[in-house]
């Protein structure tokens, strides 16, 4: 049986944490702790599902705002791909293409194609758009 929204406990978490746009890296850091948390709680309730999503959202936005990230090529998100997990080329090769292709597609010297972005999505699990 779903549980149901409780308005006066979500009013009561709203008071214990009076979440608001997020000014500074201390208040950042603040909402991150609460967020933390909640991730971790078992067995959330629906009002601290609706605050974690409302505190998330707020520190996206600051950091969004004070931290932006300048977009990665597709060989960037690539290369980072393969060092956090500890794929090799030799372990693309046959599955984008020959040794030759997978070393030029992974230094940059040639594009990645749709068919390589479908292919290393689905091997990543990942959306192919990020290799695009």
């Amino acid at each position: 049986m779903p549980l149901t929204f409780d308005l006066n406990n979500y009013r009561n978490l709203l008071f214990e944490t009076a979440p608001k746009v997020i000014e500074s890296d201390e208040e950042c850091e603040q909402a991150l702790t609460i967020t933390e948390q909640l991730h971790f709680e078992k067995n959330r309730l629906p009002e601290e599902t609706a605050l974690y999503l409302l505190l998330i959202t707020l520190i996206e936005a600051y950091e969004t705002e004070n931290y932006p990230m300048e977009p990665s090529s597709p060989h960037d998100i690539l290369q980072h791909l393969m060092e956090s997990s500890g794929t090799r080329q030799a372990d693309l090769v046959g599955i984008i293409g020959s040794s030759g292709v997978v070393s030029e597609l992974v230094n940059g010297k040639r594009a990645i194609s749709k068919a390589q972005a479908k292919a290393l999505g689905k091997y990543f699990n990942l959306s192919p758009s990020l290799f695009i």
